[in-house]
């Protein structure tokens, strides 16, 4: 039973769509009349699975409610009651437990059509591939055979290689079997020392052409899952919540890290995020010229444009001032896409 704050804080989805364990039933609501920070999260996260077709009336789930709100109702009750990883690995193991809960909808529906020329069942195999590389750095053995990729391979086309050779070899086998594979290395990511202790997690490491703190890798991990549920979700028609607004936060300002690098040179660019905090803004270019143009996105939105899941022209933002610097900016972003 959750009695501290902290505890708490973390209860307040599964208390907004009725998913509390029988333990945490009245803890969370005396809390809730104690705390005035949890009680207005509370508040919000159930206004937002009211709006995602959840229950509108109380945080009770009775009966079948929207779809939205049955995928994170369940991604909740499969969240594993054991130590908690730390602050960098949370939204991995939150990005994890919504696919958990979502390929349980999946039944009978493996060969749909999701994203590039993959069905549900490769999609999910792809998945199996895009975490192995920080397993494999972190000690963890492969769960597929060694792909006959050349060491001095460019990373790109090795990471090409690897991505069809294990689609290739799960698409021979159950789409069981290829999610209890993703499942059992995700679950061994989260069970890193990496994963457990941020101090650990502090060295840097170049996976994927990137070389970032091991903390960071799990964020991209958590990123990259995320992305790729929505993708099924469109694909089956079943609505996914973006991130928690913590998590949200923490993988926007690393692809904002990330873009600014690749952006080191180009016409400076103010970048903000509509109905964020007022610190979530950056300057994107040139130290060495004014600031030639405003762009303002939507979080989640800016991370489906690095996620290759919108146009340039597409993305919907508010800009003022130089197009030219606007559009180099929404370019490079989505360039920057390879999943």
């Amino acid at each position: 039973m959750a009695t501290d704050h902290d505890g708490v804080r973390e209860l307040l989805a599964a208390w907004a769509v009725g998913a509390l364990l029988p333990g945490d039933e009245k803890a969370v609501p005396l809390h809730l009349a104690e705390c005035e920070s949890c009680a207005a999260e509370a508040e919000r996260l159930r206004e937002t699975v009211r709006l995602l077709g959840g229950p509108a009336s109380g945080p009770r789930l009775n009966g079948a409610g929207g779809a939205a709100g049955g995928v994170l109702a369940a991604a909740l009750r499969a969240r594993p009651r054991v130590a908690r990883v730390a602050p960098h690995a949370a939204p991995y193991a939150a990005a994890v437990a919504g696919l958990q809960a979502l390929v349980r909808e999946m039944e009978g529906r493996w060969a749909t059509p999701v994203v590039h020329d993959w069905n549900a069942h490769a999609t999910v195999a792809h998945l199996l591939a895009a975490d192995e590389p920080l397993a494999l750095r972190l000690g963890l053995d492969a769960r597929v055979p060694a792909s006959p990729v050349p060491g001095d391979t460019p990373w790109e086309d090795a990471w090409n290689a690897r991505t069809a050779d294990v689609i290739a070899h799960e698409l021979t086998r159950a789409p069981e079997d290829t999610v209890a594979a993703w499942a059992a290395q995700a679950a061994e990511l989260l069970a890193t020392p990496e994963a457990l202790d941020s101090v650990r997690a502090a060295h840097a490491t170049t996976l994927m052409g990137l070389r970032l703190p091991v903390a960071d890798h799990f964020l991209v991990r958590a990123f990259e899952t995320w992305i790729h549920t929505d993708d099924l979700g469109r694909a089956l028609g079943l609505p996914v919540p973006p991130p928690p607004e913590e998590h949200l936060g923490l993988l926007v300002r690393l692809a904002v890290r990330v873009l600014q690098l690749a952006l080191s040179s180009a016409p400076p660019v103010l970048l903000a995020m509509a109905g964020a905090e007022p610190d979530a803004q950056w300057v994107l270019g040139s130290e060495d010229e004014p600031v030639q143009a405003e762009l303002v996105l939507d979080p989640v939105d800016f991370c489906l444009l690095l996620g290759g899941r919108y146009e340039p022209d597409a993305v919907p933002r508010g800009a003022t001032g130089d197009e030219g610097a606007v559009q180099r900016v929404l370019q490079t972003a989505a360039a920057m896409s390879w999943l």
